[in-house]
This record gives structure tokens, sequence and C-alpha cells, in this order.
């Protein structure tokens, strides 16, 4: 459920937003002289695409940068180059924008600062702040110790100076193989966070780094790596999630111990967790590789990517991301309400078309023989200001088949034989007829219409109970629409007992002959329409063609979502 925003009042009474904690640790920070500007990052990992809980970060980093009138900035963390790729980078980048997260010129990598970190561990050698060890991973973490129970010394832990530094200047030359020796931080064995139990900080490591080259067969960790990054930068503020609130105090040693001014403060915040969806880089990368979904942007994922492609907008994204707010405590949001928020920002923004999705052919039998006309149609009622547009009309329609039922339910207001309906922005029209091939399939629907009633309104008052959407047949663009449902069979949960995901067979529907308005024939990529009774529907930017787009259905228009009182 969504985060209850609390409220204050001004002087002069009105409500105001509480600040969260976060802006009262940045306020304090400001009014104490700690800081003088605040200066925050986001620092990704480019080894997959960012999902929805990235987006929390994003923009709460950018959102503080932006309130205080300071600066963001956009860095990758390349300290792993077996795992990253610039198809990743790109990925990003493009998200980061997307999102409106604006860095300017402000773009960064950790591979810019492998030489300063390369000094600063030379540094806390000298310092006897660290050393190198032999031990192999496996007697790593036999000396490592337990939650209960504490470490054991390294036997390497006592090395002089002058032999670390010869040796750390070895692996740096290439003299020794990937996982022979690392170079730990020298802090407490015993320390109760295991963190702080002489951590890694370098490892030998014989890869190919995308913009470094061959220069390094030495990177740094991520604990080392980080503060130093944000440490050089000039970052005040390094917000991240809460599971880096037990690796903190190795940020801080780092960065004191390396001797920075005015050093940087981590802040912790919970993660944005959704009930039902995969976020998990190595699932994602199976259902890739497998062939499951179609890449890392398949609208069934929620990858920032496939939001984008599926037909989210950055709006609907920040304001998913504000009603879940920012705390220390661990929430979980349900799926309906991100589709709640992309329902609310489209509502006022997209055009109301018809598209017939399950064509079955009405044909008009008093209608004149060869003639179209075309009907004024609102844009959206709701907003007088999109306008209007024509829209053609004539002796053969497409309506949805289940508009129409041979032996209809009680309260079944749709056509059938003998009752009048009205189509939409039209006539009233009776139904009279229908035919059937040999299986019993209904193939053409058979009526009379009433010329007075142009417009949906009869000139005699009388009434009708069903009204259904339609489309010209002369003139109807036949496209492919795409129905999407969770990946996740929700009634199972995410996982099996094995480990591997629950999938649900039916997460896809392709529709290979919608019916549509002639307008959106014409459609480009990104272009977000309602299709009345049937949902939004975003133009897919990845497999439509110009003249031949291929409509993705961003969320119904049914929401199971219930907006929480204040």
């Amino acid at each position: 459920m969504a985060e209850e925003i609390k409220t204050n009042t001004n002087e002069e009474g009105a409500a105001v937003p509480s600040r969260h904690f976060i802006e009262q640790a940045i306020d304090k920070d400001l009014a104490e002289g700690v800081y003088d500007h605040v200066h925050t990052r986001f620092p990704p990992e480019p080894n997959g695409f960012l999902h929805i809980g990235h987006a929390k970060s994003i923009l709460l980093n950018y959102g503080m940068a932006k309130e205080y009138n300071g600066k963001f900035n956009m860095r990758f963390d390349d300290t792993n180059p077996t795992k990253e790729k610039s198809e990743f980078m790109d990925a990003i980048i493009e998200d980061v924008k997307w999102l409106g997260a604006d860095y300017e010129d402000r773009l960064f990598h950790a591979s810019d600062y492998f030489d300063e970190m390369y000094e600063d561990a030379v540094k806390l050698i000298k310092k006897g702040k660290a050393y190198v060890s032999e031990l192999t991973a496996e007697q790593m973490r036999e000396y490592r110790g337990t939650l209960t129970e504490p470490g054991k010394d390294d036997p390497n832990r006592d090395r002089s100076v002058e032999e670390n530094l010869r040796l750390f200047e070895e692996m740096k030359e290439g003299k020794y193989e990937d996982g022979a020796l690392t170079l730990r931080a020298k802090i407490d064995m015993s320390s109760p966070n295991i963190n702080m139990r002489d951590p890694i900080i370098y490892r030998v490591a014989h890869m190919t780094h995308a913009r470094t080259g061959d220069k390094w067969c030495i990177y740094p960790m991520y604990d080392f790596a980080h503060p130093i990054e944000d440490a050089i930068e000039g970052i005040t503020h390094s917000l991240c999630t809460l599971e880096f609130e037990d690796h903190r105090p190795l940020y801080d040693w780092v960065k004191n111990e390396c001797e920075y001014k005015n050093p940087p403060r981590q802040i912790e915040f919970a993660k944005m967790y959704l009930n039902n969806v995969v976020t998990g880089k190595r699932y994602i990368k199976k259902l890739v590789e497998d062939g499951i979904v179609d890449g890392w942007d398949d609208p069934r994922l929620v990858t920032i990517a496939s939001l984008r492609r599926r037909g989210f907008t950055p709006e609907s994204i920040k304001m998913f991301v504000d009603m879940c707010g920012i705390s220390k405590a661990q929430s979980t949001a349900e799926y309906a309400m991100l589709e709640y928020c992309i329902r609310e920002d489209l509502k006022l923004k997209a055009k109301r078309m018809m598209a017939v999705l399950d064509p079955v052919k009405l044909i008009i039998d008093n209608y004149p023989e060869g003639e179209t006309e075309y009907l004024e149609v609102e844009n959206n009622k709701e907003v007088p200001k999109m306008g209007s547009r024509k829209i053609p009309f004539g002796k053969e329609l497409w309506i949805e088949r289940e508009d129409f039922m041979e032996e209809p339910p009680k309260k079944y207001f749709r056509l059938f034989p003998g009752n009048e309906v009205r189509l939409m922005n039209a006539y009233f029209v009776t139904c009279t007829d229908f035919k059937k091939d040999e299986n019993g399939v209904v193939t053409e629907i058979h009526c009379t219409y009433d010329p007075e009633t142009k417009g949906g309104d009869s000139a005699d008052g009388r009434k009708v109970k069903g009204t259904i959407h339609w489309v010209a047949a002369k003139e109807a663009v036949t496209a492919e629409v795409r129905l999407y449902e969770n990946i996740i069979d929700e009634e199972k949960g995410v996982y099996n007992e094995d480990g591997s995901l629950n999938l649900n067979p039916n997460s896809i529907t392709v529709i290979k002959d919608a019916k549509l308005e002639p307008e959106l024939g014409e459609a480009s990529c990104y272009d977000k329409f309602q299709f009345v009774r049937n949902g939004f529907f975003c133009v897919d930017s990845k497999d439509s063609k110009p003249g031949a787009p291929v409509f993705n259905r961003i969320v119904s228009l049914k929401s199971s979502f219930v907006l929480p009182k204040n």
C-alpha cells in the first residue's frame, strides 16, 4: 500500500507536506555548516538493465540535488569488466534521461579514478592499514568467522610495509594469476560487523576493460572504490539503499583513512519492492537467453526500458515513486498501484479512439449503398481543448464479437435479435438477422438504422441501454495488437520450490487482425491512445514500421487499486 503522506501547517495555517528523513538530514547538515551545498549521484553497475526499483534511487538523488539547487552526477561503477557491456551503459543512459534526471555534462566512470584508487591503496599499505594476503577464497571464508564467532587473523596480516608494497606492485605488474593474491584492509577481525573483518579491497583479475583496455590486471572492490569515487567527485550526500547500511562503517573507514577532506555522508533508504514481478538480473538474463521474452525491454518485464516500451510515462513513474514514499521501513507495493498511476496520467492526455480487437461484420441493410459520411467526434470529452476529429461511417462496420449474442442472458444490453442499441457517436441500430458459418461461428450481423438518431440521440426521446463502439469496414486499418498480463503466475507466487520462476503461460495475447480507426494507421512509436472500452495502448517502438504500427496494451481501464485515505 502507498505510504500515507503526512502534513504540517505553515504560518498561514495551510497544510504542507512534512519533510522525509533525508531532507531533514540534509537540512541539518546545511544549517550546521557541514556542507555549504548539495551534490548527489546515481552510480549503477552496467551489468544489466535498470528496473522500477532503480527509478526510486534515480529520482531521489536527482530530486535532492534539484530541490537544493545543487549538482547531480551520473556515474558508472565499472569495476567488474567480466559482467559489463556497452549495451547496458547505453540503455542506462537512455533510462536516466527519459526519467528526466538531467546530469548535463556530469557523466563519470569509476575507471576514471583507477590511478587514484591505486595510490590510495599504496597509502593504506604505508600507514600499516592494508596488507597482501595469500589466502584462497575458501580459506578466506574459513578465517572470516560467523555472525556469532569472531574471525581469525590472516597469517599474512603482519607482513612488513616494504614486503606489502613489493607484492602489491608485483600484483599490478601481472606477476600473479587470478585469485593468487589479494589486498586486504587491516581493520578488526573480531568486529561484530563482518564487513569490517579485513575486507578485500583489491584482487588480481586479468581482464580487458572496455575503457582502460589491458592497463590494469588488478581491480578495486566496490566497497573500496565507491567512497573514493564519491570523495573525488565532491559528493556531499551518498544516498543508497538499505542493504548498504552495514557497509557504512567501511565506507567511512575508507574515506577517513584515505584522508579525504570534507568527505561525503552515506544515508540509506528502503528499496521499492513490487509484488509478483521479476527484477533479478540473473532471472531476466535467463528469460532473454531462453527466448521467453524478446529482450531486456520486453513489455512484460519491469525494467525501465520495458515500461517505456509498453507505454508508461516518466510522470507516471514519478507519481508511483512519490506514492511509495521515502523511508527506512521496507514495504511492498502492488502492481495495481503502478497501473493506477499510468491511468491517472493518461486519462487527460490520450485521445479516445475506437478499435475493434475481435471483429465481426455489422451490415446496416437500410443504409445507402456506397455512401460514406464523416462524423465529428471529440478526442477526449474530459478535455475539450483537445478538439475533435472526423471519422468515416458507412453501410458495413466492424464491431466487437462480444457485443452480439444470439441468446443473451438477462441484463445483456448489447446487440441481439430484435434489440436496439446505440452505435457510439453515430446512430441507433436494431438487430434484424445474423449469419453463421458451417462451424456455427457468427460471420455477419444485420441491422437497420434510424437516420433521425444521428449523434446518438433520438428525436422522440426514446432510450437505449446499450452503447457499442465500431469502426467503418471500408476505411479500417488492420493492425497487430498485443495484450499483456503479468509474466508471473500471481496465484502461485514468483518462485517454484526449485528456485525457478513461476511463469504465466498466458502472459501475452497477440491479435493480428484488429480493426482500427484510419488515423491510427499513421501513429508513430510511443504514441499513446485510449482504445474505447479496451484500455490504454502505445505504439511499440521495436516492431512497428511506418504505416504499420504495432500496439501494446499499457493497462486496461478497470482498476483494482483503492487510493488510501489520508
